[in-house]
């Protein structure tokens, strides 16, 4: 009599315990996208912040719903943003020795900002531009500052602003280096104080001498 063959059972009692490990693989290893986002505080719609200051010292930037970018009414594209920053900033255009900025490189015009602690960037975007645009805009800002801080800072310090903020912020910087990187931190952020401003601004009517 001919016997059957019976089929071999496939033992998957280890199949969950191998389930279980990938699972704990694919969540350690795997990067998960995260949104894009500026540490920013914005004037709110119920409380403006009203702020006095001379036109020359005001660059005002806006983007329109069409992700055109304008600098003084006139359109700039948003990578040449920067350069049109670091200008205005570091202009130095005033004369009287109260205000004088002997540190700035700028073309000195008499008609641009006086120097960079009363320099303000003024920003208006419309609700309809495209959010990616207004990081790059914010982004190109940013970096005009972080430019102009690590010259000042290498001219001081001999390193840039940035590697002085990272061992700042280090573990293992010590207390005495940390209080000394902190003086330095903060006398270069005076020099170029980061004043961007979505605010009213109250505009002071002024005379250029000739």
């Amino acid at each position: 009599m001919r016997r059957t063959r019976e089929n071999p059972e496939v033992h998957a009692g280890s199949m969950a315990d191998i389930a279980f490990l990938l699972l704990i693989f694919f969540l350690v290893t795997t990067t998960i996208q995260t949104d894009v986002g500026l540490d920013r505080k914005l004037p709110s719609d119920d409380v403006i912040n009203h702020i006095d200051v001379n036109e020359r010292n005001v660059l005002r930037i806006s983007l329109n719903k069409n992700d055109e970018l304008f600098v003084e009414d006139r359109v700039l594209n948003i990578d040449r943003l920067k350069q049109q920053a670091i200008a205005f900033l570091d202009n130095g255009g005033a004369t009287e020795n109260q205000i004088f900025c002997d540190y700035c490189k700028g073309a000195r015009d008499p008609k641009s900002s006086d120097n960079p602690q009363k320099a303000i960037i003024s920003f208006s975007s419309d609700r309809d531009a495209s959010y990616g645009t207004y990081v790059t805009m914010q982004d190109q800002l940013a970096q005009a500052y972080r430019e102009l801080r690590n010259r000042e800072a290498q001219r001081l310090y001999g390193q840039d602003f940035a590697a002085m903020e990272d061992k700042f912020y280090a573990a293992e910087t010590k207390a005495a280096e940390k209080a000394a990187l902190k003086i330095n931190l903060e006398r270069i952020r005076e020099m170029f104080p980061m004043n961007i401003t979505e605010a009213e601004l109250n505009v002071q009517s002024q005379k250029v001498s000739q």
